[in-house]
């Protein structure tokens, strides 16, 4: 299955699973390509190749599963059980030998991931990206991230400014914001060093 199939398999399986429970919005299941797709996707023209991604919040798998169809090693982060077995039915479904589910906490997962990778936790800044869509303030994320270096890349709504405003008054950090070419809002791109 090539990834143009495996888009449109994926397709399939959000507007089947969407019938029994809240994946998405249901107003954006008529255009999935555009809204959710390619809304994802745009993160692969600035992620670097070699780093492992791992996706905050990752509900129905964006932008996660799309970066793991587009070829980067991606773990999702989902905390709530439903949504972590439609995530594993992708996984199976497609295919996707590079994306890890689990299913769990954002706090839980990461002082796991540090004890388990001692010895690579100094190279974490470029050996790994953080990704999340529609998963909590800025301010919110950088909580959970406080005690580790790390690239955020983070695809945000309009009222961005106001989220880096807030967030500046407990975190130092640099960003750049990158206007979405799929709608009004902007991917983040944090750069932050405890």
């Amino acid at each position: 299955m090539n990834s143009k199939e495996k888009f449109i398999r994926y397709a399939d399986l959000l507007r089947e699973w969407s019938q029994r429970m809240n994946l998405v919005a249901p107003s954006t299941l008529a255009d999935i390509e555009t809204r959710h797709f390619a809304d994802s996707a745009q993160l692969a023209e600035i992620l670097p190749k070699d780093v492992s991604v791992i996706d905050f919040g990752s509900g129905a798998g964006f932008p996660g599963v799309v970066l793991a169809i587009l070829g980067w090693n991606v773990t999702c982060i989902e905390s709530i059980g439903k949504k972590a077995l439609f995530l594993n039915e992708l996984k199976k479904s497609l295919a996707l030998d590079n994306l890890i589910i689990y299913h769990g906490r954002v706090e839980d997962f990461l002082p796991a991931f540090f004890i388990k990778n001692k010895e690579k936790a100094g190279k974490f800044y470029s050996g790994f990206v953080i990704t999340a869509r529609a998963f909590a303030p800025l301010i919110k994320i950088l909580d959970y991230v406080r005690d580790i270096n790390c690239r955020l890349f983070l695809l945000k709504g309009r009222e961005i400014e106001k989220e880096i405003d807030v967030a500046k008054r407990k975190y130092k950090f640099d960003y750049q914001l990158v206007p979405s070419k799929t709608g009004d809002g902007f991917i983040i791109i944090v750069d932050y060093k405890h």
